[in-house]
């Protein structure tokens, strides 16, 4: 059972303002989400908040170039939200509004989930021609070069994902 239900998949769809299908889209997005579904084997995260994460994190990209500020307007999308929408206890809302705010900021310290959320999105940087460096990944899984290599070779070929939701 996935944390992303139809109606929140149908909020991320309709305030990304970017193509669905581009590097920062649903690929992308369910991707990440088999990252950090991984990575939780290993770190013990809570997987509600890494899943959502993975769909909520990049929803306010303006641009596929640098936007700095939109992990803090996904944030702020994500405390907005009606708590309906994201079904967690205020710790775990808390834990997923940080990782979104500050996941671009190039951190390696803080709480469990969230470094899980952040090794899970820098894992997908071969979509953009980018191996993943394991000094910049926080966890000890992350940095494991099998999993660096097999998130490497999916992120390159773009390989699809069985996390969609809504018609995929």
């Amino acid at each position: 059972m996935t944390a992303i239900s139809d109606a929140l998949l149908a909020v991320i769809r309709a305030e990304f303002a970017l193509e669905l299908d581009g590097v920062h889209g649903e690929g992308h997005w369910g991707r990440v989400r088999d990252n950090g579904l991984r990575l939780a084997e290993c770190t013990g995260a809570d997987t509600r908040v890494v899943e959502m994460f993975a769909y909520l994190h990049d929803v306010k990209r303006e641009t596929n170039g640098f936007d700095r500020e939109h992990g803090p307007r996904a944030a702020a999308l994500v405390a907005a939200l009606d708590a309906a929408l994201i079904p967690v206890a205020v710790p775990a809302r808390e834990q997923l509004i940080y990782a979104c705010r500050w996941h671009t900021a190039g951190l390696t310290e803080g709480d469990i989930t969230v470094q899980t959320c952040w090794d899970a999105d820098r894992l997908d940087l071969g979509r953009v021609g980018i191996r993943p460096n394991p000094r910049l990944l926080c966890t000890a899984a992350a940095r494991d070069p099998d999993t660096i290599d097999w998130a490497y070779h999916r992120s390159r070929h773009r390989v699809q994902t069985s996390g969609m939701q809504g018609g995929k």
